[in-house]
């Protein structure tokens, strides 16, 4: 059975949620590879929306296996209160959530370190979640691991580590220094976390190894998006972990050789949080509008999203490193109304005309877009099950992008719900 890996094929924020929900539906198990809470999927059904930040989308349907993988940073304290949420909402029941003993784990000091750099000039925008210091800890092989928070006297040692390089950069920066009480305090809530989350913890490699070879459909969902990649994104305006499709084996521990099918999520436009170059920006009050339209604010942070014009080139870039098989453009209803729609089908830099974003973020920052427009609709398009029940312009425009990305679509959303969906091609059908 088909081996299946949903992406982010933009600066994130795409719609994945919806779409790993969707095909969980043919999924028995459900991975996230990489990142921590810092992504917040949003889950709409029959109008009630679930927001899941570590636990994967497919924590709606009970005979799917959520699983955790080897390459994520975990805070314990938020996993927990999820488990919660899912468990009081009649979810997460009977063992379906399996969290790797490898993840490694965001602690207090993390989050301390990540804002205090937030809060001095030259910030990226991160969400202060401790994200990108956890991998720092783990870079440095002193990080704390799920499995380690069983272990006491290995998790106080890893604790005191990490606070030994930690701690002088923040009083250099005028934080006071942390306490012994607020250290113990820290540990102690660390082996509690632990204890609650032992009877979900194992070897999620192998869990996921022996899923694919009983030919089990699995279904891998990235977290943020391609451009985010610390390799391959606007470096160094990225998240700290792999994004791309390649980050499925790594975080996972499942050969490349087992995957089948690679799927990328973008919106009809674009949207960004934080800093870094956005070419296809709109200018106010026309971002605000489709901010509004689209309810652009971020899942886990609230944050405004910058809005602009669908960008083909850096799909272009999405579908080479991620060699995406197909796409699944979301949010085609907020762009209904907006009169023409532009394309960005590629960059000037001086005299150059670039088809992907240039290397350099600086090179980005000072590109000029070029672009394409197309005739907008004013139809509703919520109703559409086909392609063809789209209004006239919409189906121009789902094809202008098709034919400038050079991938073929295999879903489009045209609605928040789980049913506003067009699904083209299903990514679990049999291999031809």
């Amino acid at each position: 059975m088909p081996v299946v890996i949903v992406v982010g094929a933009q600066w994130g924020d795409e719609g994945k949620g919806k779409v790993v929900d969707l095909l969980s539906e043919r999924a028995d198990m459900v991975v996230r590879y990489g990142g921590g809470a810092n992504a917040g999927h949003t889950l709409v059904i029959g109008g009630e929306k679930l927001v899941t930040h570590l636990v994967p989308s497919g924590v709606l349907h009970e005979h799917v296996k959520c699983v955790l993988g080897d390459g994520m940073v975990i805070d314990p304290q938020t996993l927990l209160e999820e488990i919660d949420g899912c468990r009081a909402r009649g979810l997460l029941g009977g063992g379906q959530l399996l969290v790797s003993s490898r993840a490694h784990v965001i602690l207090p000091y993390h989050r301390w370190l990540e804002s205090a750099r937030e809060a001095r000039a030259g910030a990226i925008g991160t969400t202060r979640r401790g994200i990108g210091p956890a991998y720092e800890s783990k870079a440095a092989r002193r990080g704390v691991r799920v499995a380690d928070l069983g272990r006491p006297a290995r998790l106080r040692e890893l604790v005191e580590q990490n606070l030994d390089e930690i701690v002088p950069v923040l009083v250099s920066w005028g934080h006071e220094r942390p306490g012994r009480a607020e250290i113990d305090a820290l540990v102690a809530d660390a082996e509690r976390a632990g204890q609650a989350l032992a009877p979900m913890v194992g070897d999620a490699g192998r869990a996921v190894d022996a899923a694919v070879r009983g030919g089990r459909n699995v279904l891998f969902e990235g977290a943020q998006g391609s451009l985010l990649d610390i390799d391959h994104g606007t470096y160094p305006f990225v998240t700290s972990s792999s994004t791309i499709a390649g980050g499925a084996c790594t975080g996972a521990g499942v050969a490349p050789t087992r995957i089948d099918r690679v799927v990328g999520i973008s919106k009809a436009y674009c949207t960004r949080v934080g800093s870094g170059p956005f070419p296809t920006e709109m200018a106010s009050p026309q971002a605000e509008e489709w901010r509004q339209a689209g309810q652009e604010f971020g899942a886990t942070t609230g944050r405004p999203r910058r809005c602009g014009w669908l960008d083909a080139s850096a799909l272009r870039l999405a579908v080479r490193v991620n060699g995406l098989n197909g796409l699944a453009p979301t949010k085609l209803d907020v762009v209904r109304g907006r009169g023409r729609v532009r394309v960005c089908v590629g960059y000037r830099l001086g005299d150059v005309l670039l088809d992907e974003p240039p290397l350099d973020a600086e090179d980005l920052a000072r590109v000029e877009p070029e672009y394409v427009e197309v005739d907008g609709w004013d139809e509703d398009s919520r109703s559409a099950r086909t392609v063809e029940q789209l209004p006239a312009g919409a189906r121009a425009y789902i094809a202008t992008i098709e034919r400038l990305v050079g991938a073929p679509m295999w879903l489009i959303s045209v609605g928040p719900d789980r049913d506003e969906t067009i699904l083209l091609r299903d990514p679990f059908a049999p291999l031809a």
